[in-house]
């Protein structure tokens, strides 16, 4: 497998994230992924699992207030994003080469009682592995995220209210001669970023050949009932509408293409019973418009459960 290292100079001077990465081998290519914790060492664990087309710093707001808070926060970027390694070609991506990275890197680092915070691509992976690794989680937490099965047409259209637009995003992702990370960013996130947050969600694509990951993504999302991912995550979905474990939505308000998906979640998930679901201002990247907001909402939810 053909893959790339962004060099580390790109991310030098990153804004509001002091935290130094580590690496680990996750894939017998060689491919490494990259992580940062923050907290101590013996805290509860909380995984931030991120998305399309960001890494492990959109959780940046997040990671400080949750780790101050007493909590050991584990931020991995995904194979192909951040400071991880990067397949060089889209076909050598796939949503289960994506779950067993993540899965490996959850097993070595011997991740338990782990708190999942979702979102994006971090729900669709992060809520298929806490199905399938079930007693390694304590609770789930999902901000603008769902898991889908590739339903046929007539209930996709209720499960994804804004099939259009995603299904223009892939078509952009996958064949657009230009791919701008920060752009992407900028246009799923209310506030406006500044020009070092932009560098640095444009810090991991120095060439087109580091970009296969960020436009494979939208591709591997199942939309059919003849996707290779639907018959694992109709199994997670299984275990997930007998899960009673903690399960917390937390949303923005102004996100189109997942708007609605924390009522679903909510509806088929016995565990999200009476819990204190919530929305927050913001786009698609909620955690730019409402990272403070977030941490803190999270933080007293894990209080009361502990």
């Amino acid at each position: 497998m053909d893959f790339v290292e962004t060099p580390a100079t790109r991310f030098a001077d990153l804004p509001d994230f002091p935290w130094e990465p580590q690496f680990m081998e996750v894939d017998p290519a060689g491919l490494r992924m990259a992580w940062v914790e923050a907290g101590p060492e013996d805290g509860p664990v909380v995984l931030m699992l991120h998305g399309e087309p960001s890494w492990s710093f959109l959780y940046r707001f997040m990671i400080r207030d949750v780790a101050a808070a007493g909590y050991r926060v584990v931020a991995p970027d995904l194979i192909g994003f951040g400071r991880s390694s990067k397949p060089t070609a889209v076909r050598a991506y796939s949503y289960a080469r994506h779950c067993r990275w993540v899965r490996r890197f959850i097993e070595q680092r011997d991740l338990r009682d782990i708190t999942l915070f979702g979102q994006d691509w971090g729900s669709l992976i992060g809520l298929r592995l806490a199905a399938e690794m079930e007693p390694r989680f304590a609770r789930v937490c999902i901000g603008n995220g769902f898991l889908p099965t590739g339903d046929p047409p007539g209930s996709l259209r209720k499960a994804l209210p804004n099939m259009a637009a995603f299904l223009a995003w892939r078509t952009i992702a996958l064949y657009s001669p230009v791919f701008v990370a920060s752009k992407v960013l900028d246009l799923g996130t209310g506030r406006t970023l500044s020009e070092a947050e932009r560098r640095a969600y444009d810090a991991p694509f120095p060439s087109r050949r580091h970009l296969a990951g960020a436009r494979s993504f939208p591709a591997l999302v199942p939309t059919t009932p003849r996707d290779p991912a639907r018959e694992a995550n109709v199994d997670a979905w299984r275990v997930l509408e007998r899960w009673e474990k903690p399960f917390l939505t937390l949303f923005s308000t102004g996100d189109p293409i997942m708007r609605g998906f924390d009522r679903v979640l909510q509806r088929r998930i016995p565990g999200a019973e009476g819990q204190p679901h919530a929305r927050v201002r913001g786009g698609h990247f909620l955690q730019e418009d409402s990272g403070p907001e977030l941490a803190e909402k999270l933080v007293a939810w894990m209080r009361a459960d502990a």
